[in-house]
């Protein structure tokens, strides 16, 4: 009889992700965000509250202005995020959520309670606790 090989810790770690990735474009579906994408998450997961240029997106995410850019613009063809002026340098605009941006976040925040309640209620919230301490700890 064979043996079962143990799956890598890099293994199970992408597995739990997209459990958790799956649930959370789902939700945004259902609450009229269908229309976020891998590379929109990215992006705003990276953009903060402030505005923020794109070549620091481009460096934040390690990937070319042009592909920062095509992001950008699918996110504005939503109305999520918009163009500002830059203070110090009037050649550079900066990328900033619009107010429908900033309430689309609030909603994104509701449904990821969401998933962490049913993980809770999956594998119980000492784990979920347990699993949250380690994943702050400093690697």
């Amino acid at each position: 009889m064979e043996s079962k090989k143990k799956k890598s810790l890099r293994q199970l770690l992408l597995m739990r992700s997209e459990w958790f990735e799956e649930r959370v474009f789902s939700g945004a579906a259902t609450k009229g965000y269908g229309f976020v994408t891998p590379a929109m998450v990215r992006l705003f997961a990276h953009m903060g509250r402030r505005p923020v240029s794109i070549p620091e997106l481009a460096r934040r995410l390690s990937i070319s202005r042009q592909a920062v850019h095509v992001t950008i613009h699918e996110a504005m063809r939503h109305g999520v995020v918009e163009f500002e002026e830059c203070a110090f340098d009037k050649r550079m605009k900066l990328v900033k959520f619009s107010d429908a941006g900033l309430r689309m976040l609030a909603v994104a925040e509701s449904t990821m309670d969401s998933v962490q309640q049913e993980l809770e209620a999956r594998i119980g919230k000492k784990d979920v606790e347990s699993l949250r301490r380690i994943l702050e700890k400093t690697w």
